[in-house]
């Protein structure tokens, strides 16, 4: 028996399925075109004509150049060679850094190994929907600042940031002071397939991307990287992606990269629709039969497959894992910090804790109004249940 027939999968910002067209691709390439793309024989050329369209479509999608796209093992990769990258190539310019509270763990960590390099970071707040004040980003800038970060979409309560307005703040700023400086990173690993994911409209100078959240292959990620920017590389080696990411290119998993990235911006506005249709539903029904519940993060600037409610007396890993055993797959929030205890960085952040626990359901393509209904009857015994006991 498969785990697929014992379960309901409603965890789709922690991962998300292969989607078939995209697995038939990585297949197919990782048997026909297996030479190394360094190579200088026909082998060789061949996967680098893969590697290269697969830039091609996704510079495509993005509205960038192919120089500005550099492949990846992961988002988190991603993340770490833009605010690792960007600090220690600009450190004798300046050395503050500027980040929203509630990052993912790849942009944070990085953060914690600059403070030990010598860098400042500004850790800035959020309102208890989950949201940045551009105004507060305004503030925060001072003449040594190389460097801003905000994720365009929160992984664990959904809240979307206003990207664009903060580009435009950091433009002007820019513009003001005779420039280049601060350079503007972006985490649009969650946002792709439901957000505007063009750098220049939304006035970003570096954005994060990666196959687990959109229907693709995970070990994969990309960087977008405005050409004019400087990077020192985490890895050294050999100058594959132009000397920013040493070591052989995996050709298959680009490509499937570029493929799910077009899939996904192909569908994006009826699962927009039916996606909001299904969340709206579910919060509503959470919050009017639930007792002592309410919703983390803003209830509409939020992507429209992303349900975070907290019960008040309740335990969120002890609900996940209830659930789990009713056959519902959820999470309390990141994947990332599964093995931690007590409330995330981002729901401290927003003032939720103490005795109010929380868990991440977030839809997919495969959901359906049904697994909602059934979900939602179990979780209502659930939480009865637990509460209960204590």
């Amino acid at each position: 028996m498969s785990i697929n027939d014992s379960k309901i999968y409603l965890d789709y910002a922690a991962a998300t399925p292969v989607d078939g067209r995209v697995s038939g691709l990585v297949h197919k390439l990782s048997s026909e075109f297996f030479g190394n793309p360094s190579s200088a024989h026909n082998f060789g050329s061949a996967a680098k004509k893969v590697l290269e369209d697969a830039r091609k479509k996704v510079a495509g999608l993005l509205g960038v150049k192919l120089d500005e796209v550099i492949f990846t093992g992961s988002g988190t990769e991603s993340d770490n060679l833009a605010i690792l990258g960007v600090a220690r190539f600009y450190k004798n310019k300046g050395r503050h850094i500027i980040v929203s509270a509630i990052e993912h763990l790849a942009v944070l960590n990085s953060c914690k190994v600059l403070e030990q390099e010598g860098f400042k970071v500004t850790y800035l707040p959020v309102s208890k929907e989950g949201i940045i004040d551009p105004g507060s980003v305004k503030k925060a800038i001072t003449k040594s600042t190389i460097l801003i970060s905000i994720m365009q979409a929160n992984n664990e309560i959904g809240t979307t940031q206003p990207i664009k307005e903060i580009g435009l703040i950091i433009s002007e700023w820019r513009k003001n002071n005779n420039t280049d400086s601060p350079y503007f990173h972006t985490d649009s690993c969650q946002a792709a397939g439901f957000l505007n994911i063009k750098p220049h409209t939304l006035g970003v100078d570096l954005m994060t991307l990666n196959g687990s959240k959109v229907y693709g292959p995970k070990g994969v990620g990309c960087l977008y990287k405005k050409n004019t920017i400087g990077l020192t590389p985490l890895f050294f080696g050999g100058s594959q992606e132009r000397g920013l990411r040493a070591g052989t290119e995996n050709v298959a998993l680009a490509a499937g990269l570029a493929l799910a990235l077009e899939i996904a911006e192909s569908k994006k506005k009826t699962e927009i629709r039916r996606l909001e249709n299904l969340r709206d539903w579910l919060i509503d029904k959470c919050l009017k039969e639930i007792p002592a519940s309410k919703l983390n993060g803003d209830a509409k600037k939020r992507l429209p497959n992303n349900v975070n409610p907290s019960f008040k007396g309740v335990d969120g890993e002890m609900l996940v894992l209830a659930l789990n055993q009713k056959g519902f797959a959820v999470s309390t929030g990141s994947a990332c910090t599964t093995n931690e205890t007590g409330p995330s960085h981002v729901i401290s952040a927003i003032g939720t804790g103490g005795d109010w626990g929380n868990i991440r359901i977030s839809l997919g393509r495969m959901t359906t109004q049904d697994e909602l209904k059934s979900f939602l009857s179990v979780l209502k015994k659930e939480v009865a249940r637990i509460r209960k006991q204590d």
